[in-house]
């Protein structure tokens, strides 16, 4: 079975970097989540204490291992959707409804699961597969939601496309090794149909065009964090660079919907873009406002720059960063470069991203402080004894000019517990996955504490959330899955609406093939890595 390492194209560098990082656990490796941005732009602003609770555990109908079901979760309104790139099927059609194919013959061809909420149980919706399914393509590797319409990437499907196709159908072309894909699926009532296949104008062998989305509205943002260009400014229009002199460097690409039809509006790159910074990693959008990680990105500079222009310092190898794009009309401008106020070598900041109107957080979860509280302000701990235990940053804008609003810690920080690993945002609220945390605990604790026994099941995985009161931030609760185990990576990707949170478990190994409404989870371990997802209500 392949490891699900982020990057594994020949030829290219970034497969031996993560495979680095990944060590010693090299059967776990760590991965960016903006394929788990959901829709941040609407939903209320409850200041309500209500708490939170266990409400569904969610499998595949045919959950099989190696699957990964809950790599990446997306949430809009009732709606859940699951991505799962390992999932083996042929299948070249839609099925609406809750039935999805038991075919094994299309390793690693991938599929999405859409999931609804009646009342208060959930039951599947449809199984989304691609209408060109090739042997690797891994549909289901980023996905997102907003109202209506899903897009899910494919980074490693093989056409040489360079045009948007608008309905039902995509290349069969096979020539273009991890050029990668987008495809965007619509909803009416409650049959989905794919709307259009999305492909970069200078899709290219290994670019892996995908490996992160977001959609807000009509407007859907891909990243493509292998693109070779070296262009540093932005195209506003339907071309991209040709260039291929800067290797890994990066980019991400915006499309508009009008009607049925999607165009490309913009070509994002970097005002300093540099090989191997993997610009567009991670990618979220709310409104008129993106946000894009690079977490290979290797300044030294603490502090922010609002306006067009970004650091060329080298001197902090990995430290990573983030831009934020604004809108204007149809014209895309660069706004502002963030950050972290304590950027160190190798702290990936940037490596999941999430935005909601004008506040972003940005994870780095190899950060390494020992802290064990939040820092409201702009401040975050130099300390680095704390190997990739992780945090989270916080940034608000006001008018055009960004800063950093707090530094978010897990109240049971630990050592390679990878907090900071998914990031989602909703208003006041946000919700941070830590995939490695190490408690035993199987239940949800609401309040500011949670369980410091937490190297003994490592890699278990946990979930926080954290809530904004005019503009101090404090920690909400600490979620444990109900079958919480071993090596589950329970919150490698989360996602959060205005009254519940998804949290997924790509490594949890049951063969239950049926939805669970209720607090209670599967303890079968037969289907090694079939994957689950777990989701969390409020009253």
């Amino acid at each position: 079975m392949l490891s699900p390492i982020r990057s594994f194209s020949t030829g290219k560098l970034k497969f031996f970097r993560l495979l680095l990082l990944s060590l010693p656990l090299l059967q776990y490796c760590s991965k960016s989540d903006g394929g788990a941005t959901a829709d941040n732009s609407g939903g209320g602003n409850s200041t309500a204490a209500l708490s939170w609770f266990a409400q569904a555990y969610i499998k595949a109908p045919n959950s099989d291992s190696g699957d990964w079901f809950g790599e990446v979760v997306a949430a809009s309104g009732d709606t859940v959707v699951v991505g799962a790139r390992g999932e083996a099927s042929n299948q070249n059609t839609i099925t609406n409804g809750t039935g999805a194919s038991a075919d094994n013959s299309s390793g690693y061809n991938g599929a999405v699961y859409v999931f609804r909420r009646t009342g208060g149980v959930w039951a599947q919706e449809a199984y989304l597969k691609t209408p060109n399914p090739s042997f690797t393509i891994q549909l289901g590797f980023s996905v997102a939601i907003s109202g209506d319409t899903i897009v899910a990437g494919a980074p490693y499907e093989k056409s040489n496309q360079t045009t948007i196709t608008n309905g039902s159908t995509a290349s069969s072309d096979t020539s273009a090794s991890a050029a990668g894909a987008a495809y965007v699926f619509k909803r009416t009532g409650t049959t989905w149909v794919q709307e259009a296949y999305l492909k970069a104008p200078n899709a290219e062998t290994q670019d892996q065009f995908g490996i992160s989305v977001a959609i807000s509205g009509d407007t859907i943002v891909v990243g493509a964090n292998q693109e070779d260009s070296n262009q540093a400014t932005i195209t506003n229009g339907t071309t991209a660079s040709g260039n291929n002199s800067t290797s890994n460097s990066g980019a991400a690409y915006v499309f508009k919907r009008t009607g049925s039809t999607w165009v490309h509006e913009a070509y994002l790159k970097a005002p300093n873009p540099e090989a191997n910074d993997e610009f567009g990693a991670s990618v979220a959008i709310s409104g008129n406002t993106i946000v894009v990680g690079a977490p290979y990105e290797d300044s030294n500079q603490t502090t922010i720059t609002n306006g067009a222009s970004a650091s060329s310092n080298n001197s902090a190898n990995n430290s990573g960063a983030a831009y934020v794009f604004k809108r204007s009309g149809a014209t895309w401008a660069h706004e502002a470069y963030l950050k972290a106020p304590n950027a160190d070598a190798d702290d990936t900041f940037g490596s999941s991203v999430a935005i909601s109107g004008d506040t972003v957080v940005v994870g780095s979860f190899d950060e390494d402080s020992n802290q064990n509280a939040i820092t409201n302000g702009t401040t975050a701990s130099s300390n680095n004894s704390a190997a990739s235990a992780g945090a989270a940053y916080v940034y608000k804008r006001t008018g055009t000019i960004w800063a950093s609003e707090a530094y978010l810690k897990a109240s049971n920080h630990k050592q390679e517990h990878h907090f900071g690993t998914s990031v989602s945002i909703l208003d006041d609220r946000i919700a941070v996955g830590a995939k490695k945390e190490g408690s035993t605990q199987k239940t949800v604790t609401n309040g500011s504490t949670a369980d410091s026994d937490s190297y003994a099941a490592i890699n278990t995985g946990a979930a926080y959330t954290f809530k904004r009161t005019g503009t101090s931030w404090t920690q909400e609760a600490y979620f444990k899955a109900a079958n919480a185990e071993q090596g589950d990576f329970f919150g490698n990707s989360v996602a959060l609406t205005e009254n519940f949170l998804i949290v997924g478990a790509l490594y949890e190994a049951s063969n239950q093939t049926t939805i669970t409404n209720g607090t209670t989870a599967s303890t079968d371990n037969s289907k090694s890595d079939a994957g689950a997802a777990y989701i969390f209500s409020r009253q």
